[in-house]
């Protein structure tokens, strides 16, 4: 099969966090990987988001864990609201999972557009809005630099 990307990594999607910019990416790679298998072979999407389905999850969370940890730790002002947001999408995303184990109707370039345009807009709005924050506080700094210790977010 020939790899296409969908969405590609660009700098203007840069937080300015080496590890939430990596986590990003693999974002991204996911949202080009699920494009990649819209085959519109109902059958085969159906095991094929039946396979990848928890790790991506579990890595949306582990991605979600890591923003929030980084936030808590700055004392930014945008948590609570970043927060609901993260939840509201993972609850989204478990109804999408609930209505394919049900059966009901579902096609992977529909869930993969909505991941793609879900990401893309939470990077661009309220991703960048702690960054923002970040950037204030490192020029605050004597050294120019925010610093965050992997304790800060290190998994619960």
């Amino acid at each position: 099969m020939v790899k296409s990307e969908l969405v590609k990594w660009s700098s203007t999607f840069s937080v300015g966090i080496k590890l939430i910019d990596d986590q990003h990416k693999g974002l991204l790679d996911l949202v080009n990987d699920l494009f990649n298998h819209s085959t519109g072979d109902v059958a085969e999407e159906r095991a094929y988001f039946q396979k990848v389905i928890q790790a991506a999850v579990n890595y949306v969370k582990v991605h979600f864990a890591t923003e929030e940890k980084i936030m808590i730790a700055t004392k930014y002002p945008g948590y609570a609201e970043h927060k609901r947001a993260h939840d509201t999408f993972v609850l989204t995303v478990v109804d999408n999972i609930r209505d394919f184990e049900a059966g009901k109707k579902f096609t992977l370039s529909t869930f993969t557009k909505f991941l793609k345009e879900w990401v893309l807009t939470h990077i661009a709005i309220m991703d960048k809005q702690y960054f923002e924050y970040f950037k204030r506080i490192a020029s605050r700094k004597a050294d120019g630099k925010l610093s965050i210790n992997r304790t800060d977010v290190r998994r619960s």
